[in-house]
């Protein structure tokens, strides 16, 4: 059924990958149709299992196949309706703005390539909340799914997350520790906490494109601060600190999106002492840390939370079916916290805490991150190698993680081609979604999970030369019409 050219300049995970979806679009390989095993394959084609991994983790982040645990690999129910409907974009109205950006991530619909996307592949978490994890936390709760939860946390998952941020070098315990559904219900805690509508906040330009929405929304006064390779605008940030007096600064200083930057340790310690000097209170989101190769300096730590709010979440890491981030903050700032989410949605969930805690305590967690950061780790080289090979200009590739930030050429209308690429089942995001200032208009973020694979690059070195093309044509086209007499 399958057969590989050895002398093909293509790899072999790409030559799984497209002829099983040949097999897949024409009805060879039906829907719900189940699969060889990864080792069945690979003994058939005599490769590595790795190689088909990496074909089934494509054709699984495509949609076409699922995975169904220790059953095996399945051809989708979905890779029967493969077709999207162009109204999807062109009577929404609304692409490339921040909550339908969202949504398309979310839905998750069958054969969109989310190659701006701000999540890995189900694929790549499979690993990391197994079903017995599930069964053995819900055992750790003595009244079952009638249990409560403190609105604080769960003490015993307080403390393992404090174990795990002592373990990057932020010296906190369980009372420093406020549990919250993700990173962006965080960032609402703060917003209630400590902002009022006219109040000034700082912002990295480029950044997290919800949260400009989210203080918007509240008439909050945006005021972006330019983001470096090496951190924060330092300059930018003290000018702006004198002329606006801001309430608060959001800051990630670890593995920023939509870059992949980190920042320096000199960095850190100016920012903090502007802080203090302006009697400035930081934000610091370090949701995408997990991602994070190596060992990494972060506010909370150089200041021992005096002034910093630290938070993060294991959504993107660990699960997103598992809802769960947190807060660290000194006691007086957690008060304030805590009232407001008891305000707002009373306590969490603690089936979803007594989880999170057998995942922690089990030690399942370190082990699925390092894995996790080798996949990444490849991903990014593959991506960076094909995206740079497509015509893509990457802005310093930053210390790791999911994103690469890419330019295309000035002459390339870059609406033009996210617009094009949505109709052709790639989603692509502009930087002008990440800017607060509406800069960055020939950037794209790109998330490396998904631009390993051949068929954006392939879209990407056709398309880009094409409008490249057109563009010039045009130009020249003018300058002759401005010769004539």
């Amino acid at each position: 059924m399958l057969s590989l050219d050895r002398n093909a300049a293509t790899p072999l995970a790409d030559q799984i990958e497209l002829r099983l979806r040949e097999l897949i679009a024409t009805g060879q390989l039906p829907a719900a149709a189940r699969l060889l095993s990864i080792r069945q394959l690979a003994a058939q084609l005599q490769v590595s299992p790795n190689t088909v991994v990496t074909a089934y983790d494509r054709l699984v982040a495509l949609g076409l196949i699922e995975s169904r645990g220790t059953a095996g690999y399945f051809v989708s129910e979905s890779a029967r309706h493969p077709a999207m409907p162009d109204a999807a974009v062109l009577e929404a109205g609304e692409e490339q703005e921040a909550v339908w950006l969202v949504q398309q991530s979310g839905d998750q619909r069958a054969g969109v390539l989310l190659a701006s996307g701000g999540a890995l592949p189900p694929a790549w978490l499979e690993d990391g909340v197994p079903a017995a994890a599930v069964q053995r936390g819900l055992a750790r709760a003595s009244a079952g799914m009638a249990s409560r939860c403190p609105p604080q946390g769960l003490p015993e998952l307080r403390e393992r997350i404090a174990m795990v941020l002592r373990g990057i070098g932020i010296a906190v315990d369980a009372g420093r520790i406020l549990t919250t559904y993700g990173g962006t219900h965080a960032i609402d805690l703060i917003c209630r906490a400590f902002l009022q509508p006219g109040d000034s906040v700082l912002v990295e330009d480029p950044g997290y494109f919800l949260m400009f929405d989210r203080l918007r929304k509240d008439g909050i006064r945006i005021i972006p601060v330019k983001r470096h390779p090496d951190g924060i605008d330092l300059n930018e940030l003290e000018a702006a600190c004198v002329a606006h007096r801001p309430r608060l600064l959001f800051i990630q200083t670890v593995v920023h999106n939509p870059t992949g930057w980190g920042s320096s340790a000199a960095n850190l310690h100016k920012v903090l002492v502007l802080a203090q000097q302006h009697g400035l209170l930081i934000a610091e989101d370090d949701v995408q840390g997990h991602f994070h190769p190596g060992h990494a300096t972060r506010l909370a730590s150089l200041s021992g939370l005096d002034r910093v709010i630290y938070y993060s979440s294991f959504c993107k890491s660990l699960s997103p079916a598992l809802r769960m981030g947190y807060i660290a903050a000194e006691p007086a700032l957690l008060k304030a916290l805590m009232r407001e989410k008891i305000y707002s949605v009373l306590t969490g969930s603690a089936l979803q805490e007594y989880v999170l805690l057998e995942v922690l305590a089990a030690g399942r967690w370190r082990k699925h991150h390092d894995r996790l950061n080798a996949k990444l780790l490849a991903a990014r080289h593959a991506s960076a190698r094909q995206l740079v090979g497509a015509g893509i200009t990457l802005d310093h590739p930053g210390e790791g993680g999911l994103f690469l930030w890419g330019k295309v050429a000035p002459e390339v209308d870059l609406p033009l081609l996210v617009q094009d690429a949505y109709r052709n089942k790639i989603l692509l995001v502009s930087g002008a979604t990440f800017s607060a200032s509406q800069a960055f208009a020939s950037h794209i973020r790109f998330n490396v999970a998904f631009s390993q694979q051949t068929r954006l690059s392939d879209y990407l070195r056709t398309r880009l030369a094409s409008l490249a093309g057109a563009q010039q044509a045009l130009l020249r086209a003018g300058s002759a019409q401005s010769k004539l007499p």
